[in-house]
């Protein structure tokens, strides 16, 4: 049985840029971007810029609240720098997987961290279920079915900064 092809990410991140702006025509403002590292961090800074917000969107890290620090350690990706005031701050959480709510607990632990937001929203590229926390979406451009043991990345080709999905079998 052939696997089914890998959603365009191009075309998803213009859903997903539009769903945005549609939460965000309804939202309180100022509103402020975190991109969670690597995926999210990298449709953070791209929505940033597409929707003209000012400054420089925030990238946060899940590495130092995640349950299973003990086995990963720090990770080698970027570490949190919010360019905002956290507290009373209307934050939209950008990533670009959606699995378990696991990482997702662990950033806004890191959240949490640097302040008391006023609201926390999240906006995904794609969500692929299988949640073992409560965690949900404000703002999701596609539902997948990845298979059991595999992992959905999301890639950036450095030259062009085009986005495409790579599927990573995590059994191996």
């Amino acid at each position: 049985m052939t696997p089914d092809p890998l959603p365009d990410a191009e075309s998803l991140y213009a859903e997903l840029l539009r769903g945005v702006q549609t939460l965000l025509a309804t939202s309180p403002e100022p509103v402020v971007l975190a991109g969670i590292t690597s995926g999210g961090a990298w449709l953070g800074e791209r929505l940033q810029r597409d929707l003209g917000l000012p400054g420089p969107a925030g990238v946060i890290s899940s590495s130092m609240h995640r349950d299973d620090f003990a086995q990963r350690g720090l990770a080698s990706s970027a570490q949190t720098v919010l360019p905002f005031d956290v507290n009373g701050a209307h934050v939209l959480l950008v990533d670009d997987v959606l699995h378990t709510g696991r990482t997702l607990r662990a950033v806004i632990n890191e959240l949490f961290d640097y302040g008391r937001p006023a609201s926390v929203r999240l906006a995904v590229l794609v969500d692929r279920g299988g949640r073992e926390l409560p965690i949900e979406a404000n703002v999701c451009a596609a539902r997948l079915t990845v298979p059991d043991g595999s992992s959905l990345e999301l890639a950036r080709d450095e030259t062009s900064g085009r986005l495409s999905f790579v599927l990573e079998n995590k059994e191996a």
